[in-house]
């Protein structure tokens, strides 16, 4: 097995992690090959079919300039419980220094309780291209065109 220094990651950037909270777990990898960083609530919180709360992390990160964090859904707590991201992915831009907070919202039939230390959320760092914008007075053509929602999936229903 290949330990995490050396193992097939093709870029593995620092993340600089503040506890706020010192009670709360780091961010962490559950297996080796996951995508996602686990991220635990540091406050409880009870919320109601098609609620919305702001569940703190008690953490502040620095993503290093070039990556940005994607905040997503923990896929057993929405197949349980119907809760998800309410904005997944959230986005965590390199220059935000303030405390994590993952927006959850409460898509199931059932309130759901939220316990300190439980698995929220996953963290995803992703390195960022940035683009020149450049206004033109027409774009070239491709096979799609102007083909939107569905253009490119047959009509079932």
């Amino acid at each position: 097995m290949e330990t995490p220094a050396s193992g097939p990651w093709p870029q593995r950037p620092e993340l600089a992690v503040r506890r706020l909270v010192p009670s709360v777990p780091l961010p962490a990898y559950a297996h080796e090959g996951d995508a996602g960083l686990d991220l635990a609530a540091a406050t409880a919180h009870t919320i109601a079919p098609g609620d919305r709360a702001a569940v703190s992390t008690g953490l502040a990160l620095a993503i290093p300039m070039g990556w940005v964090g994607l905040v997503h859904p923990r896929s057993g707590l929405a197949r349980r419980h119907g809760l998800t991201v309410a904005n997944a992915p959230g986005t965590i831009d390199a220059g935000y220094r303030g405390e994590l907070q993952v927006l959850l919202i409460n898509l199931g039939p059932a309130t759901v309780a939220i316990e300190v230390g439980e698995r929220i959320a996953q963290l995803l760092l992703q390195p960022v291209g940035r683009a020149q914008v450049v206004e033109v007075d027409d774009l070239d053509a491709s096979e799609r065109g102007s083909g939107g929602f569905g253009s490119t999936g047959r009509n079932v229903r």
